[in-house]
């Protein structure tokens, strides 16, 4: 007996090196539950929605090298297709997870898909389609990237407060150590405000340039329960601490132009004497610059978004990515922007069509295949840009979305991953080291299961995940 315990618990630290190596160099320190993913108890035909959680401080990762990459171990022995297809085979047969769900394995080191099934048919993939937005702002802009607010002056009294797709922004001084309030609205008014008196003025009118998003602010099919819940909001490239109303669950209906409203404030507070209301105008075209804030580094803001699930900071950065790469920056610009920059990167992205890029959307599909080949293609190191994202998945019973999940199994520690949730519809994919030491990448996505069975659908997926990390499968 305890022979066997030692074996597992050398077999756990193994699994943890190589996958948290490959991950991050030190945990992020997330331990905070995403509302988004995250629904307490057994769901019923009417799921209750808790109130938001809290939104803490995330830590920032360590991007690494591609030299400080840990490999996969390559005399690790690969799983066969047939323990594979054996170990999944009860969770085709569970009722729980409705019809067939979708499975891909790929081993990381070869890229050999070891397992398919029903990996190139379309699913609805709920918060793992977060994966693919955080890769392609990543890919689009790099990881140190950040997005700029800044304000500027014309000839008649107005000074413009343009968005340039920063959500996270305090309300007074930012915070250097931070991620959400890494840059703030008073440090912003304070550059404004210097600048202003050193040019003897001391009245102006406030405007707000939020023209850099388009189309709907919000998406067809988020319905009032996902506004009321605090999980969406009308979305826009400019607002302070994510749109989010300190003791109140909703998010604001205008979340840029409260922002402008704070900076209004902050600029009064500084000796300036604003008149009238905070109008909406586009920048002039001759402008000066009177002051600016940038945000956290894209990497930090990205593993937020993965860690937390935050549907409203992924649909910004989506737009920020359609902003890049030329497309228009609404809804379905950005999810053709993401699946532009996917595909770009050699991944296949047949039968995907991006709604939206958070996955809040249920018309939002994608292949399992997707996830996994562009897990592989991120923990490969060959993009040292694209680590983050691997960086930030939450890791199994400690991190984010996946904190109270996979605890007292083989996967805790040693699966790392991104979590998905709707109604109707649990996901998983990430990362997984085998008992063996093999690295493999992996999804499940099961869609169509009996509505208000979305907590049994996740306990199912949870144990075939757990399983495939107890496995040798050789």
């Amino acid at each position: 007996m305890a022979r066997t315990k030692r074996r597992k618990r050398r077999r756990r630290g193994l699994a943890v090196g190589l996958v948290l190596t490959l991950v991050v160099a030190g945990l992020g320190g997330y331990a905070y539950l995403d509302i988004t993913d995250q629904v307490p108890g057994v769901l019923t035909d009417d799921p209750p929605w808790p109130e938001a959680e809290p939104y803490p401080d995330s830590i920032p990762p360590t991007v690494a090298e591609p030299a400080e990459v840990a490999g996969a171990d390559p005399d690790a022995p690969v799983p066969t297709a047939d323990a594979l297809a054996a170990l999944t085979a009860p969770l085709f047969a569970d009722d729980r997870v409705g019809p067939t769900p979708g499975v891909s394995i790929v081993d990381v080191l070869t890229g050999e898909e070891l397992y398919a099934s029903s990996a190139a048919n379309p699913y609805v993939p709920a918060s793992t389609l977060k994966l693919l937005t955080g890769v392609a702002v990543l890919e689009t802009y790099g990881d140190q990237h950040t997005f700029t607010t800044e304000v500027v002056g014309g000839d008649d009294g107005t000074v413009t407060l343009v968005a340039g797709g920063d959500i996270t922004l305090a309300a007074d001084a930012g915070n250097p150590e931070a991620t959400i309030g890494h840059a703030g609205l008073g440090d912003l008014a304070e550059q404004v405000a210097a600048e202003l008196l050193e040019q003897d003025r001391t009245e102006v009118t406030v405007a707000l340039d939020d023209t850099l998003f388009t189309g709907p602010a919000v998406a067809p099919d988020w319905g009032e329960v996902d506004l009321a819940g605090g999980w969406a909001m009308p979305i826009a490239p400019l607002a302070v601490n994510l749109g989010i109303v300190d003791g109140v669950t909703r998010r604001q209906d205008d979340a840029a132009l409260a922002a402008a409203q704070s900076f209004a404030t902050a600029l009064a507070a500084r000796g300036i004497t604003v008149t009238g209301d905070v109008s909406r105008a586009a920048r002039p075209e001759v402008a000066t610059v009177l002051g600016s804030v940038a945000s956290a580094p894209l990497r930090d803001v990205v593993a937020y978004m993965m860690q937390h699930s935050d549907n409203v900071l992924a649909e910004v950065l989506g737009r920020m990515t359609a902003v890049q790469t030329g497309q228009e920056a609404s809804f379905l610009g950005a999810g053709a922007a993401v699946l532009e920059v996917i595909a770009g990167l050699g991944v296949d992205v047949t039968g995907a069509q991006f709604q939206d890029t958070s996955g809040l959307s249920r018309d939002s599909t994608l292949t399992p295949r997707m996830l996994t080949d562009t897990t592989v293609l991120i923990a490969g190191g060959t993009h040292p840009e694209l680590l983050a994202a691997v960086q930030a998945l939450p890791v199994a019973h400690l991190e984010g979305t996946l904190a109270d999940r996979l605890g007292d199994t083989e996967a805790a520690g040693t699966l790392t991953a991104k979590t998905g949730t709707l109604p109707q519809v649990v996901a998983l994919a990430g990362l997984v080291t085998t008992a063996d030491g093999r690295l493999l990448a992996f999804s499940a996505l099961a869609n169509g299961f009996p509505a208000g069975a979305g907590y049994q659908a996740r306990i199912a997926i949870d144990a075939w995940a757990a399983g495939l990390a107890a496995c040798g499968c050789t």
